[in-house]
């Protein structure tokens, strides 16, 4: 692990194996943090803030990121062998995403010497009054197991802009890319303190979220764990991002480009193999095209090449975990049970090739009641449930009906209603004839049970930072103390 600029095993030495999804042998062996490990990463972090980093000016801030940005983009090929060794997902994908990591630290190095406060006239022109932004402090950064560089990159790019220091806390289902990341941190000269890592399960996350040296802890995950965090944090009124779960409506109305439509709605989840929370699990298709959809995304998921993620003609590869995998196939059991029609897939793929790791096939149910368990619950993985809809009101309502609220796609060339839907519905993000497109300057992030507050953009920097009003009396007069002053 990385604690306080240096390299260190677990405190009591204990290790545990990293997993390759294709075969499921071991290929990385890990250290299984304890509680004095967290305790330190947490003392050097604050050392490192109190000692210098809050004060360091943004120039300072920026270069560094920049540097780090030029050493992932010159890494990038090796960390994305990496990623996808360890987590399943094929490697063109991979290696996008190490290059969206860099310009996410290359975009908020641009704000780190920007972090602007505001003069406020008041009432009396004696007083001249103004904010400062200042940073939170020590950020506990915990990441999840399907796309831990992009995801890191959500919150440490904007914690080191705003000036604070960080505990890394990656999933254990997927942490190798973490610690090589944290070479590249090493590596660009930040100084000792500013960035640490620990590796473990989730007593480690336990440890590092009930710490009350944390100032901040910004999750992605599962809604039931980010529910756990909350109460956790609460005890020490601590602040916290929550990036969560996700049950997607991709609304395709009748006017829409077909071939487009159905190009977004194949991507949007067979696309790491359904492994995101925002994969558009839920197509909802208006009535008059329905049939047609169907044909065409049945046909699309078929012909999706699963197989080895390393392998360049690979399109989608296995599930990440015997845990998701097995996860998967129950899904697919219970809606079968529940009279779901399957179109597609529904299995695991036959063959030598498939036959050690997590593979799934790409799957579509076909008229799927809107409440039905498929329709309601995150399955994280390559199964698209397609519900008919007749009307606009219907299709909003339907888009709605569940306790998610992260994104939702659109597919129409009636640019009136993609603003009038767009309008009604409760997520945090809307695509309107495109689908899980990405923009370092975009903020990201949901409402309801997918989340609280936003990653990526300029909102991204406010979770980072706190206000200070500063108010200077410049009158010599003599006063009542006791007075009120307005």
């Amino acid at each position: 692990m990385y604690i306080g600029g240096a390299w260190r095993d677990a405190a009591d030495s204990a290790t545990f194996p990293a997993l390759n999804p294709v075969d499921q042998q071991p290929w990385a062996h890990l250290p299984q943090a304890t509680a004095e490990d967290v305790d330190a990463a947490v003392k050097a972090a604050r050392e490192a803030f109190d000692g210098g980093w809050k004060y360091t000016n943004g120039l300072t801030r920026a270069t560094l990121m920049q540097r780090l940005a030029e050493l992932l983009e010159a890494e990038a090929e090796r960390m994305a062998q990496l990623e996808t060794t360890d987590n399943g997902k094929v490697i063109r994908e991979t290696r996008v995403q190490m290059r969206f990591a860099a310009r996410n630290y290359r975009y908020f190095a641009g704000w780190a010497d920007k972090l602007h406060g505001e003069s406020i006239p008041l009432d009396r022109p004696e007083l001249v009054d103004f904010t400062t932004r200042e940073p939170r402090g020590v950020a506990a950064l915990i990441t999840s197991w399907n796309s831990p560089m992009a995801i890191l990159a959500n919150k440490l790019a904007p914690a080191l802009a705003a000036g604070c220091t960080v505990v890394i806390k990656p999933s254990e289902m997927a942490s190798v890319t973490t610690l090589a990341f944290a070479e590249l941190c090493e590596r660009a000269g930040f100084p000792a303190g500013v960035i640490n890592v620990v590796t473990g399960d989730g007593s480690v996350g336990a440890a590092l979220t009930g710490h009350p040296g944390i100032d901040l802890i910004s999750f992605t995950g599962g809604t039931a764990t980010g529910k756990a965090i909350s109460r956790v944090a609460a005890e020490h009124l601590t602040p916290v991002t929550l990036e969560l779960g996700g049950k997607s409506a991709n609304i395709v109305f009748a006017d829409a480009d077909l071939e487009q439509a159905v190009t977004g709605a194949v991507a949007g989840i067979f696309a790491a193999a359904g492994q995101t929370c925002i994969a558009g699990s839920r197509l909802l298709v208006q009535r008059e095209i329905y049939d047609r959809v169907v044909v065409q995304v049945c046909q699309r998921a078929q012909a999706i090449r699963v197989g080895d993620p390393r392998d360049e003609s690979t399109e989608m590869g296995p599930v990440a975990t015997q845990a998701q995998h097995q996860r998967v196939q129950a899904f697919i059991q219970r809606a079968r049970e529940q009279g779901a029609t399957l179109a597609v897939g529904g299995g695991v793929p036959q063959g030598e090739a498939y036959a050690r790791g997590y593979f799934i096939e790409p799957t579509v149910f076909t008229e799927v009641a809107a409440d039905a368990e498929l329709a309601q619950e995150e399955v994280f993985g390559p199964v698209l449930a397609i519900i008919p809809f007749d009307t606009e009101e219907q299709a909003i309502a339907i888009a709605n009906g569940t306790a998610y609220g992260l994104v939702a796609g659109l597919w129409t060339q009636n640019l009136a209603r993609a603003h009038r839907v767009a309008r009604c519905l409760e997520v945090g993000g809307v695509w309107v004839n495109t689908y899980r497109t990405s923009a370092a300057q975009a903020p990201f992030g949901g409402v309801k049970a997918s989340g609280i507050g936003r990653e990526r953009g300029l909102h991204a920097l406010d979770e980072y930072l706190e206000i200070k009003n500063l108010m200077i009396d410049l009158s010599s007069e003599a006063r009542d103390p006791f007075a009120i002053r307005t």
